[in-house]
């Protein structure tokens, strides 16, 4: 895959995750909002039947004083009076009502006749039963007349009560004891089981003036929820409102779309994490990639070379031009045993490297000597840093040298980091062998005075197939595998590898084993 085609891979995965994450947390929102509204709407419920209450509860008091006022004036009088005129009767109905809002008087008079007949001297009345009917509607009619004017009268009286209470200044017409329990009752019929503060303000004249407010409101940034108090006022609606502020309401709406909100964050959570690790896996095998065919480069080259020496040195054995005396034939014959040795120790390192990735690798410990196993290398190493002019010193000061350890596997680690130190020592190599007790650990280390590696590069260079960039220069050859052999030889002893480098003055490797506890107990 193109360096290009990954990069536009990346852009588009990235833009459909982004994609999905934004239409996630749109649905969360809205779920949110929804929440929020219904909220808003419970809690306005509750505040507008408060509200209503208080006026029911004004209305209720002018009814109460009309009925004071009644009961303490004169009780209306009705009088009735039958007066006998010759030939008939005459009737008068009298109703009079005197109070606090001024009186009421209504009359009603009538007559009726009485007619004899001829026959006999008894008087008889024809028409007395038709004109007695007639009494007692007419009567009937009055009595619902007055009924309705007396009710009038009353819807008046509490009417003008009304204006005379709502005339109050709005610190009269509220009672905070009142409004609180009010409140409370509305809450806990509308299921709003919360935490509140109130206020009651005014905005007469379009100044602000605080009425009644709980020590702890204070909204801040928080939206509080507005009710206009006594809206159906006679007179025009007063600027007189009640603001209630939830100060937990935020915790309150998050738990209660947690059940929709805790996944969706958890699952949107996962789904960033699995595209994070994708792209690095990808970036990731696109450099492993890069570096392969780097090692695969390097190892053709690095195996073609004895290769072809081998093969030149066969031909000049074959070929019957040249003079086989004993010293050509035995030079010969030297420089096809090193080049084989340089093979085999080439394709060796391959091999270890295989079996160390497929985890087949298999450690002998037994009880060591570290000071024995480097003073042997340091004896073997010393004619090749001879052969460069230059100088290999050994320091063996541990005091605690026994170690739990495989012998050949650690004699590798310290040829390859001496083999190191001379390839990228100067002209002159100057490289220091030493072994030193710290704490629970014996501490082998290898300095050289060579090129050193980059700050950037030092925590790449224990990687497989890595190597420092040295642009287009390859005067040193080699896999990448060294190191990488070192570190894994080091972990499987339970140690660690610290590294000190400074560019084109040298490097220090210090390998950390830890002592045999068994023979010399627990140090820390």
């Amino acid at each position: 895959m193109s360096r290009r085609m990954l990069y536009t891979l990346i852009v588009i995965m990235a833009f459909v995750m982004g994609g999905l994450i934004l239409v996630q947390f749109n649905s969360l929102k809205q779920a949110s909002d929804i929440k929020e509204e219904q909220f808003e709407a419970w809690a306005k419920r509750a505040i507008d039947m408060v509200i209503m209450k208080l006026e029911a509860n004004e209305t209720n008091l002018a009814q109460q004083v009309v009925n004071y006022h009644t009961l303490n004036d004169p009780p209306p009088r009705l009088q009735n009076s039958f007066i006998t005129l010759p030939g008939g009767s005459s009737v008068s109905l009298t109703y009079s009502l005197q109070n606090m809002f001024g009186s009421y008087r209504e009359e009603l008079q009538f007559s009726v006749k009485e007619d004899k007949k001829d026959e006999g001297d008894n008087p008889t009345r024809g028409e007395s039963e038709e004109e007695q009917a007639g009494f007692i509607q007419l009567t009937a009619q009055n009595i619902m007349r007055r009924r309705a004017m007396e009710a009038r009268i009353a819807t008046t009286a509490i009417a003008i009560e009304k204006q005379k209470i709502q005339s109050r200044p709005i610190e009269e017409r509220i009672d905070s004891t009142v409004l609180v329990n009010l409140l409370k009752d509305a809450f806990q019929e509308c299921r709003i089981d919360l935490d509140y503060n109130i206020a009651v303000k005014s905005f007469q004249l379009g100044k602000e003036k605080t009425i009644l407010v709980d020590p702890d409101y204070n909204p801040g940034v928080r939206k509080s929820i507005v009710a206009n108090l006594f809206p159906n006022d006679i007179n025009d609606r007063q600027p007189n409102y009640l603001y209630v502020d939830f100060p937990k309401r935020s915790g309150y709406l998050i738990k209660q779309t947690g059940i929709m909100v805790i996944p969706s964050i958890i699952l949107t959570s996962l789904l960033i994490a699995i595209f994070v690790y994708t792209i690095l896996i990808i970036l990731r095998q696109k450099k492993l990639s890069l570096i392969k065919n780097d090692f695969i480069n390097n190892m053709t080259h690095e195996l073609k070379t004895p290769i072809a020496t081998i093969s030149l040195a066969s031909q000049m054995l074959e070929d019957t031009g040249v003079s086989n005396t004993p010293s050509t034939i035995a030079h010969v014959a030297k420089v096809i045993s090193q080049e084989s040795k340089r093979l085999g120790f080439q394709v060796e390192k391959v091999l270890q490297m295989a079996v160390f990735n497929e985890g087949k690798l298999k450690l002998k410990f037994r009880e060591l000597h570290l000071n024995e196993i480097v003073n042997k290398v340091y004896t073997n190493f010393e004619i090749r840093v001879k052969s460069k002019n230059g100088v290999l010193s050994a320091d063996l000061s541990a005091s605690m040298d026994e170690i739990n350890g495989d012998e050949v596997h650690i004699t590798n680690v310290i040829f390859n980091l001496l083999d190191n130190a001379l390839k990228y020592s100067k002209e002159e190599p100057q490289i220091k062998l030493a072994t030193a007790t710290k704490k629970d650990f014996v501490v082998i280390s290898v300095k050289d005075n060579g090129i050193g590696i980059a700050k950037d590069h030092q925590n790449q260079i224990f990687e497989r197939f890595f190597r420092v960039p040295t642009g287009n220069v390859h005067d040193v050859k080699g896999f990448g595998l060294g190191l990488s052999y070192v570190k894994k030889i080091v972990d499987a002893h339970n140690g660690k590898i610290k590294v000190e480098s400074i560019l084109n003055k040298g490097t220090k490797f210090s390998l950390y084993f830890p002592i045999n506890t068994i023979k010399h107990g627990t140090k820390s």
